[in-house]
């Protein structure tokens, strides 16, 4: 990877609170930080960060489990002081501004922010074992050791030409790895290079030790995982240095997205892997670490989920945590907005296990479980409502009167639907506008439009979706575009090709989004390395319905020029003869009429020009005095004329 260059795009953290897994914590697409009770299936925490739309969260990572206190407490015993639970506490999160933000779920504060120390995005962070120290790694080339005592930076140096985008400290606290497209062993006592690893094609997006260090190093195993790569690698330490290339590799149906690992701590315990893909699989490994392995070792099980419909759509799994028992499994499905967690227990005996789930029932059933702190208010006729959007808007408009009345007799019985909420939105502004609607009234639909594709795209809800893509104004269409948030881009291109291949009246629609996202988000689409395999579809239906255009194109010159050739031979035809009877005669009379009568002016009688008798005799007065002109003239030449002829005829008698 090139100096500079930005990152492979990590997919959304989503990671199991360690030991008894009591906790999930979620970033979404909205940047808001979500923690799950695991026990109780409800949101135990939510926090959003006051840059959560600029600076998202691009990592996280649980802290080692410590004694919180969460409130006044009765005083323990001596009976009972040595009964204090550890539970997880801290948790990191890294965003792209470069910050890193220190939560406390107990308390439901943050604890600290940690900034100052990188210039690039945060791509992965790191606890040590001792809870006081963090490392971090961004897109400047940087390791940061931080130090949450103080705050702030405790030691920073380079770690690669590229970004760093993986990093995992031992669990003796001695080694931090580190990697990009190479993997380096740091010894975090003298902060210099232990082992130099060749690493992967792809930047690497896992590191994880698989056993933890027993005196004899050469039994020191640690595996990695890499964007596009359908390999998790095994790599040995040995005291020899000859360990630059990997010993085991295991097999996946896709790239790894989460992976939890229960480490060996001896070479009769064998290591207990489970990774879930990006394409929403999930792979249990089991093996034993003793040296080199010529083939790739396939998974001991492989568990997928469906929904019960009659014909069955994968339910994708987000995570999963592997318990105390060989076959107890904590696994996350669903949405990333609304995650649903079980425990199960799997038969690794089977190769392949689906579970089927209602995932509807089972969304219902923890809403209606969570205890809601929100209440309903009752609205004011003549309160002025603000249609939700991107931050930002300030153009209020006024709720109907069958809104508020609809509100409060919903407001006893049950919260409005989002269908009914999209029900009382006018989104079309023809009406308000006539009306002397305020001026700030598009921007605030297409953020409102903005929002409500978002939501739609984010839980496949066609009502919501139909909504939005009905709209035929250019403009709205090109400003909700560019404010939809980067995730969201592919979701949309994979919705409009959907819609592209139904009826070609909604095709005419969707051609209009296709323009516009093309036009705003051509420069982040071409930066996804897989874009050829996810717009294959698209560019081969495209490819299909022009085939002719070529052709038509050709025919629609040929008959262009026929019509133009007729229609100019047509009006020529119809093109009057020009006149050419001379609008004004002016004819010059002999010299003897001349004196007679003068010069006369021979008008045409069509000619009605001439109304102005005095111009007119004006005229002529002009052209008697040149007349009169000429005659003298002419008359003193005979003069002259005479009396050489006279010498002449003088010198012929002599």
């Amino acid at each position: 990877m090139a100096d500079g260059e930005s990152s492979y795009s990590l997919p959304l953290p989503c990671v199991f609170s360690p030991k008894s897994q009591q906790y999930l914590a979620v970033c979404a697409q909205d940047g808001r930080l979500r923690i799950w009770n695991t026990d109780s299936k409800t949101l135990h925490r939510e926090y959003v960060p006051s840059a959560h739309l600029s600076a998202t969260c691009t990592c996280i990572h649980w802290g080692p489990c410590r004694t919180v206190k969460e409130g006044p407490q009765r005083k323990k015993r001596k009976s009972e002081a040595g009964q204090l639970e550890e539970k997880a506490d801290l948790l990191a999160m890294g965003t792209v501004a470069g910050t890193v933000l220190i939560y406390s779920t107990a308390k439901g504060i943050l604890h600290c922010t940690l900034d100052g120390g990188h210039s690039g995005g945060v791509n992965c962070v790191h606890w040590h074992p001792e809870d006081s120290l963090l490392y971090s790694g961004s897109d400047d080339t940087n390791i940061v050791e931080w130090d949450l005592q103080t705050g702030k930076t405790r030691s920073k140096w380079k770690a690669d030409r590229g970004a760093v985008t993986s990093l995992c400290v031992s669990p003796d606290g001695k080694l931090l790895l580190s990697a990009g497209q190479t993997i380096k062993m740091w010894d975090l006592d003298t902060m210099e290079v232990y082992r130099k690893f060749t690493g992967h094609s792809t930047a690497v997006t896992t590191l994880r030790f698989a056993t933890t260090r027993p005196p004899d190093s050469s039994s020191l195993y640690f595996l990695s995982g890499a964007a596009h790569n359908r390999l998790l690698s095994v790599w040995q330490v040995r005291e020899d240095g000859k360990d630059k290339n990997s010993v085991v590799s295991f097999t996946l149906t896709d790239e790894p997205q989460h992976i939890d690992l229960v480490a060996s701590k001896s070479k009769e315990q064998a290591v207990r892997l489970a990774v879930v893909c990006k394409d929403g699989q999930l792979h249990l490994f089991e093996h034993f670490l003793n040296g080199p392995c010529k083939k790739p070792l396939s998974p001991s099980c492989t568990v997928q989920m469906s929904d019960t419909k009659d014909s069955p759509m994968p339910i994708p799994l987000l995570a999963a945590g592997l318990g105390a028992e060989s076959r107890t499994v904590m696994l996350a499905y669903g949405n990333y907005l609304q995650p649903v967690m079980e425990r199960v227990d799997i038969n690794t005996a089977d190769r392949h296990v689906c579970l089927t789930r209602n995932i509807q029932t089972t969304l219902s059933l923890s809403i209606a479980s969570t205890i809601s702190k929100v209440k309903t208010p009752i609205v004011n006729p003549k309160s002025k409502v603000l249609v939700p959007g991107l931050p930002g808007h300030q153009a209020p408009v006024k709720g109907s009167s069958m809104a508020t009345e609809k509100r409060k007799k919903d407001s006893d019985s049950k919260e409005m639907s989002i269908a009914e909420r999209l029900g009382e939105i006018d989104l079309q502004s023809t009406a308000s506008i006539e009306k002397g609607a305020p001026k700030g009234l598009p921007s605030l639909q297409t953020d409102n439009f903005a929002v409500l594709l978002v939501q739609g795209l984010e839980s496949s809800d066609c009502s919501i979706l139909n909504k939005v893509f009905q709209t035929r104004k250019e403009m709205i269409i090109k400003k909700t575009v560019a404010r939809l948030p980067l995730p969201a881009v592919l979701p949309l291109v994979e919705e409009i090709t959907k819609r592209l291949q139904g009826h070609p009246f909604t095709a005419v629609l969707m051609v209009r989004w296709l323009k516009a996202v093309l036009m705003h988000h051509t420069s982040y689409l071409s930066s996804l390395p897989d874009l050829v395999s996810q717009l294959g579809v698209l560019y081969h239906m495209i490819e299909s319905r022009v085939k002719m255009f070529h052709k038509l194109t050709k025919l629609h010159g040929k008959l262009y020029l026929l019509i133009t050739q007729v229609a100019t031979n047509t009006s020529s035809n119809k093109v009057s003869d020009v006149d050419h009877t001379a609008k004004l005669v002016y004819e010059e009379e002999s010299s003897d009429e001349a004196e007679a009568s003068g010069d006369e002016v021979l008008l045409d009688e069509d000619s009605d020009n001439w109304e102005e008798d005095e111009l007119m005799e004006d005229d002529k007065k002009d052209q008697i005095d040149q007349n009169e002109d000429q005659l003298d003239s002419r008359m003193d030449s005979k003069a002259n004329g005479e009396e050489n002829m006279e010498h002449d005829n003088e010198s012929e008698e002599e």
